[in-house]
């Protein structure tokens, strides 16, 4: 029985974002946002190499999850899944290259399918994308989440993440470096709207919904390069839980930070 998920974030942010999931047995790849090579860097520091990919997953279309897509795609022939409307989008993205259409495995929003080992939930979320989704992945015995992405979330997103054995969730900014920052006036509105980024503390506020006796890791991912800081994303989000309507507080869960633009060491859940 392989009651473990490794997770492995290769890079998170703004400019570029790769996450490997694992259980020893089936390997997949979450986003290929970075280049080939970083990918490549990235799996070798768990001994691995992106021909043991038994899939690449993208959660949307934007250059910072797809820019290495194509070299992957072309090189090592992995199969891509994504919704319809995701595959529009990269089909469409010039940058990526030409990618054969026969890798691509057309998935639903909130239908189940199973790669190796692993159970891959696609969660509907709100982003200025085609057809967005986070993810929820399923091995024999551990749950993991990975949600980022996402301006608002909604019921039946809170409901999504529950009895998760870990979450990876997105922190983008601190709300008052983004009001003083230098990105101008409507690209901060896109932010903050419901089809944006999370900031730290709704990062938090969710978090506070979906705490559990069974979550032990939370992984905050996704930061914003120009508004936000590792520690403040730690800092607002560990007291949005303290400040949460439950049980719980933050020193009862392992919370860390991915690395912008290096692999964080190897999570085993």
């Amino acid at each position: 029985m392989k009651d473990f998920l490794n997770l492995l974030s290769i890079a998170s942010g703004s400019s570029g974002n790769s996450i490997y999931v694992g259980d020893g047995q089936t390997h997949l790849l979450i986003d290929a946002g970075i280049s080939g090579k970083r990918i490549e860097q990235g799996l070798a520091t768990i001994g691995l190499t992106p021909a043991q990919l038994d899939a690449v997953f993208v959660t949307h279309e934007h250059a910072d999850h797809i820019a290495g897509l194509g070299v992957l795609a072309r090189k090592y022939g992995i199969p891509i899944y994504a919704t319809g409307g995701t595959i529009e989008g990269i089909l469409e993205t010039k940058s990526v290259g030409k990618i054969e259409e026969s890798l691509f495995c057309p998935i639903r929003q909130d239908e189940m399918i199973c790669v190796g080992s692993l159970r891959i939930d696609p969660l509907p979320v709100s982003h200025d994308a085609r057809e967005p989704v986070a993810y929820r992945i399923y091995g024999e015995e551990k749950r993991l989440g990975i949600i980022t992405d996402l301006g608002c979330y909604t019921e039946e997103i809170v409901a999504g993440l529950q009895n998760m054995d870990a979450l990876f969730v997105e922190a983008n900014h601190d709300e008052n470096m983004r009001q003083v920052g230098p990105y101008p006036y409507p690209l901060k509105q896109r932010i903050l709207g419901q089809k944006g980024h999370l900031s730290n503390e709704s990062s938090g506020r969710l978090l506070g919904k979906v705490l559990s006796d069974r979550l032990k890791y939370i992984v905050l991912g996704h930061l914003s390069k120009e508004n936000n800081m590792p520690e403040l994303a730690y800092e607002a989000v560990r007291l949005e839980i303290n400040m949460s309507d439950n049980e719980f507080c933050a020193e009862d869960f392992t919370v860390m930070v991915a690395k912008r633009n290096e692999p964080m060491e190897l999570l085993v859940i």
